[in-house]
């Protein structure tokens, strides 16, 4: 709340921070609102002017000017209690810094003013996941997080069939045999060496002031690399090779490949 002075019209400068958190889907956002007061106490003027401006990336642009509300916010904002703004369906465009100027030409301070700088909540949306189908033990792997709807940007957090994957994997028994790397502001989860016990069902939540948001939960599978088999698999092609290529050498040595030239010249 801020007071516009009873005589002198303002105290002097002011400065607030107003946070406000849209809750919910982009539905239940489209009904959230915020007053920004912009109170007068008591006037010797009997219609002080009334101007809302606002400040965003140092551009300044009219809110309320001439009686009117004007801009983007021009069917979405009304003057409330003479002097204070109330906006509707609040998006996060809406942040910035509004300033309320009150001009009373009839009173010993003729122009008071209020600053609020307005910060818009946004909840995450459900956040796009990509977990490895399957990895074999000892290899890396990277599991991936993000969304682009969240504001302030949210901070991701991985679970393992169910359980929350502590930062420091030292800190839980559950965790304390797997080699990993979180970070939390980008969301990604990168297995340095992978081992049975990572195998699980994974998901991620994105959470920042205003909420949090899920993805589904996928299925990572470890398998073990069969060294004797591929060695087998080798040795088999291998001999195969060396068959087919000792076949044709004795096969030309026999005259099973004469060319028809060389039979009709005998």
């Amino acid at each position: 709340m801020h007071d516009i002075g009873s005589s002198p019209l303002l105290p002097g400068l002011s400065h607030h921070v107003t946070e406000i958190a849209c809750i919910g889907d982009w539905q239940r956002n489209k009904r959230a609102g915020v007053e920004l007061s912009c109170i007068i106490k008591a006037t010797s003027t009997p219609s002080p002017r009334i101007e809302w401006k606002k400040t965003s990336k140092e551009i300044v642009t009219f809110v309320y000017f001439q009686n009117k509300v004007s801009g983007p916010l021009e069917n979405r904002a009304v003057l409330r209690d003479r002097a204070s703004l109330f906006i509707q369906n609040t998006t996060r465009s809406d942040s910035g810094l509004y300033r309320c100027e009150v001009s009373a030409p009839l009173d010993s301070k003729m122009l008071g003013e209020v600053f609020i700088e307005l910060t818009v909540q946004v909840k995450p949306v459900a956040p796009r996941c990509h977990v490895p189908k399957s990895v074999p033990v000892g290899k890396s792997a990277e599991l991936l997080c993000a969304e682009n709807e969240g504001f302030p940007p949210p901070k991701y957090r991985w679970y393992r069939n169910g359980d929350q994957i502590p930062e420091d994997a030292r800190s839980s028994h559950k965790f304390i045999n797997s080699s990993y790397a979180m970070d939390l502001n980008a969301g990604t989860l990168k297995f340095h060496s992978v081992k049975k016990v990572d195998a699980g069902e994974y998901f991620c939540v994105a959470q920042n002031p205003a909420g949090t948001a899920r993805c589904g939960s996928q299925k990572m599978e470890v398998y073990d690399i069969d060294i004797v088999g591929i060695i087998i698999g080798v040795l088999v092609v291998v001999i195969v090779l060396v068959s087919i290529t000792v076949g044709i050498c004795c096969a030309y040595k026999r005259g099973y490949f004469v060319s028809k030239k060389q039979a009709s010249s005998k």
